[in-house]
């Protein structure tokens, strides 16, 4: 699985998006299941709805029904790791979206990722020591 962070949507959603392109090409490429979190789908529905409408945070949500992305469910035994990751990156700031995608990460044991933030992704260890790769803007 491949793990879509918040940035990938917006670009693939906003023609207007300097990484359009490379995300919509990207995505055709790939034959794999993209994966993502509560948090980044709750970022993505309100930057979508802030900047594109109420009709592109509709079809992004529509295109979890039909099969496009799937869920990670967060528990509270996550919240102890969420806390320590943010404190340990709290110099870029890290955010809880970003934190997810590392919980994530390290439960998949795959850091494969489709990311526009190349700066905090390219920073981020998960299991404290992996790098991530980005597959959106490092191939």
């Amino acid at each position: 699985m491949i793990i879509a962070d918040t940035g990938f949507w917006l670009a693939l959603a906003n023609r207007r998006d300097r990484y359009h392109l490379v995300a919509t090409e990207r995505l055709s490429q790939i034959h794999e299941p993209l994966i993502t979190t509560w948090p980044v789908v709750t970022e993505t529905c309100y930057l979508l709805l802030k900047h594109l409408g109420k009709e592109a945070q509709l079809s992004f949500m529509q295109s979890y029904t039909r099969g496009a992305y799937d869920l990670f469910d967060m528990t509270n035994s996550h919240v102890p790791r969420i806390l320590e990751l943010l404190e340990k990156y709290a110099d870029l700031p890290m955010d809880l979206a970003d934190a997810s995608l590392m919980i994530l990460a390290e439960h998949l044991e795959e850091g494969r990722i489709l990311s526009t933030d190349d700066r905090d992704f390219s920073t981020y260890r998960w299991k404290n020591h992996k790098p991530f790769k980005n597959l959106l803007l490092n191939i």
